[in-house]
């Protein structure tokens, strides 16, 4: 998540104006020389005994990226290109392939495929490592240097080479590249059911969830039976937006809170964006998986916590941390973890995500059962949730659950392709239906 320059800078006078004794304040600088000093030692030795000749960018952004990584995964040093990158991911389209991409220890992961797009398509997931493209290894490569090879004018094509966990063989998949459209909001409507899938929270999610919600009213020619909001997938973005999509189905209370290092708490509330609910207070289920990070655990948070709707699927990411983008010029900035979200109840969902009220696994993934989850208490250097967290509760997804026993092969003779959605799209189908029988 980002915020704007404006408040960016905001927060930094603020953190600078923090008083410090007049003997505290000569320790840090003996320490802070110190270290330095023992910085500009390894910077020269490095320089003048290295076996190639070095330049001091690449000893400069070197070191950067090494402070940085040593604090957390999601703190990061902004160039040009990766400022480009993050207005793209927010507000514009490109040619592409439709993939939201790390780095991983010199490897490329991908965190999630965009929907719709020729990387969806081909059948890329969550946890793959790109290792070639076109043939040509990019394992150790910078980070940049992958992405500005994925992109390029539509209608030209690009072959990845995937190294998926738990297959033993590296995949080949050849796409083309085309003009990816950042729709934070789909909808469709399903046995009476409006359907809302939030993809991403760009600067539009707010008025594309009320004006989807519109569509399906106007669509069916009055309201449907309930809503669900489909989270899956959907790694974030910005705080602003998961706030109003919060408000859209909150009349009032809390929506999330987020308390930095030595700043007050920050408070937000319903009814700051959006006045009332604007689906009238019908029934909602929240579906979300070990992809739903961030802006969009924000959202789950709210509503389940307010008990607004029902929150279906697997447990999320648990990616509890808000990222401030900090400028260092015209044309970089840092991105810096500066505070910590919690939801309503006072709960951090660092580490250990959003907790389904309903465990629904995919059953019609194939590969369910074997693949691989990864979640924010997989990074290294990942925050550490200040309320201990019982890992062992965490790591049983309940995956042979008896309720659960379909196979991918029997949900497909029976036309579902989307076991989650399906069971979730039943379990509002049932929710309104009780709520009319109750009204008449």
């Amino acid at each position: 998540m980002s915020r704007s320059l404006l408040q960016a800078t905001a927060i930094v006078g603020a953190l600078a104006l923090v008083p410090l004794s007049t003997s505290a304040m000569a320790q840090v600088d003996t320490d802070s020389y110190r270290e330095l000093d023992l910085f500009m030692d390894v910077y020269n030795t490095v320089k003048e005994n290295y076996v190639d000749k070095v330049d001091d960018k690449t000893l400069v952004d070197g070191a950067i990226d090494g402070m940085l990584s040593a604090l957390d995964p999601h703190s990061s040093y902004v160039d040009e290109l990766d400022f480009e990158n993050l207005q793209i991911q927010t507000q514009g389209n490109y040619g592409g392939l439709g993939l939201v991409v790390t780095e991983v220890d010199g490897a490329v992961k991908v965190i999630a495929p965009t929907e719709d797009t020729p990387a969806d398509r081909a059948g890329i997931k969550a946890g793959d490592y790109i290792t070639h493209i076109d043939g040509k290894l990019i394992y150790g490569e910078p980070l940049d240097s992958a992405i500005e090879k994925m992109r390029g004018e539509p209608g030209t094509d690009i072959t990845l080479t995937l190294v998926r966990p738990g297959k033993e063989k590296p995949i080949e998949v050849t796409l083309t590249r085309a003009i990816i459209e950042q729709k934070p909001v789909k909808w469709e409507i399903k046995d009476g059911v409006g359907v809302l899938n939030i993809n991403t929270f760009s600067a539009t999610t707010g008025a594309d969830t009320r004006a989807a919600i519109q569509a399906i009213n106007k669509k069916l020619g009055h309201k449907p039976l309930g809503y669900v909001v489909d989270l899956r997938a959907n790694g974030g973005g910005l705080l602003s937006q998961a706030i109003e999509v919060s408000d859209t189905f909150l009349t009032h209370g809390e929506i999330v809170s987020q308390r930095g290092r030595d700043v007050d708490i920050e408070r937000y509330y319903a009814e700051s964006a959006v006045p009332g609910d604007v689906t009238d207070g019908l029934p909602i289920v929240v579906l979300v998986d070990a992809g739903t990070a961030s802006a969009s655990e924000i959202v789950a948070g709210a509503l389940q916590d307010h008990h607004r709707g029902l929150v279906m699927g697997e447990r999320t990411f648990g990616k509890g941390s808000v990222q401030t983008l900090l400028p260092l010029g015209p044309k970089s900035a840092l991105r810096l973890t500066t505070a910590r979200y919690y939801t309503p109840s006072g709960q951090s969902v660092q580490e250990g995500g959003v907790e389904p009220d309903i465990r629904v696994p995919q059953l019609s993934d194939p590969d369910f059962a074997d693949r691989p989850v990864f979640r924010e208490a997989d990074l290294r250097h990942h925050l550490i949730n200040e309320k201990d967290v019982d890992h062992s509760i965490l790591e049983a997804d309940d995956k042979d659950d008896p309720r659960f026993d379909a196979t991918a092969e029997a949900l497909e003779k029976k036309g579902i392709e989307d076991y989650q959605l399906h069971y979730a799209v039943q379990a509002i189908a049932r929710l309104g239906g009780a709520a009319q029988v109750a009204k008449k």
